[in-house]
């Protein structure tokens, strides 16, 4: 999944490879994904597109936005990009495919669910893509201290911490990937309340947002996540699939795995309380 980190570093390596140049050829829903999220009518996006020069690429919080001349592509959630240079094969199974005048490609592939979104500038009115572009992320100044305890203060004391990193966008980017190893480094248990952590461990946990978030791009992404290149990130994630019943490399006690909030939750029962 594309959280915040993996926005960052994708943006930058298609902006690397595909700024300023121009899309030649479209192919939409070749595969097509029911979880797989279009912005209205797919069959319209050649027409949208082809002539299109690129002009920008950016992170918007946990979402990759590439800026055209008079169109916005936008990838979210669950989208694989893979860059694919002049004469390579490309894969047969595929949501979107753009192709470039220098004859690259660009292959979007969608993992159980994701955005697609290509939209005229201005017209796309989906509240959590507006809100990915207002509120700061952990890696702008803007999201300091205060603004996080002011953040916590407004919730209610029964919401779990979990709950706070990775719904409602209360944090855009960040995602119950990239909270585990938040929560981990805090040594604070992803089902603990607000209400029951002290100012000392707030304080922490705001710490650990900001150093986690930051070591995750620096190291370009995690290692349950990939490039553009197909390659993983280098980011070792401590709580992840990767580590599921493997010693903690503090204690030394066992990594759980948990079904909690529709998604899972990894921990160590003696680091984190």
């Amino acid at each position: 999944m594309i959280e915040l980190p993996e926005a960052v570093v994708l943006s930058e390596q298609l902006k690397l490879k595909l700024k300023g140049k121009t899309i030649t050829g479209v192919v939409t829903n070749s595969s097509p994904h029911k979880f797989a999220w279009f912005y209205e009518n797919p069959d319209d996006y050649p027409s949208r597109l082809i002539g299109q020069n690129l002009i920008e690429v950016k992170p918007r919080s946990g979402q990759v936005e590439m800026i055209f001349e008079a169109v916005h592509l936008t990838f979210s959630d669950g989208v694989n990009l893979r860059y694919f240079k002049p004469g390579s094969k490309l894969p047969l199974k595929h949501q979107l495919i753009l192709s470039f005048d220098d004859e690259s490609n660009l292959v979007c592939s969608v993992q159980m669910y994701g955005g697609l979104v290509a939209f005229p500038k201005g017209q796309y009115q989906n509240p959590y893509y507006i809100i990915a572009g207002q509120m700061p992320t952990p890696l702008s100044d803007d999201f300091s201290e205060d603004y996080f305890l002011n953040l916590v203060s407004a919730e209610k004391p029964t919401l779990s911490t979990k709950a706070l990193l990775a719904t409602e966008q209360r944090i855009p980017g960040l995602g119950n990937g990239v909270l585990q190893d938040i929560l981990y480094e805090a040594g604070i248990h992803p089902k603990r309340k607000l209400g029951t952590l002290s100012t000392q461990e707030l304080k922490a946990l705001y710490i650990s947002i900001k150093n986690t978030i930051q070591q995750m791009t620096a190291l370009g992404g995690r290692d349950t996540e990939k490039n553009i290149y197909g390659e993983p990130g280098g980011y070792p994630t401590r709580l992840s699939s990767k580590t599921q019943n493997l010693p903690c490399h503090k204690c030394g006690d066992i990594i759980h795995k948990e079904s909690y909030m529709g998604g899972s939750i990894y921990y160590c029962a003696t680091c984190q309380k």
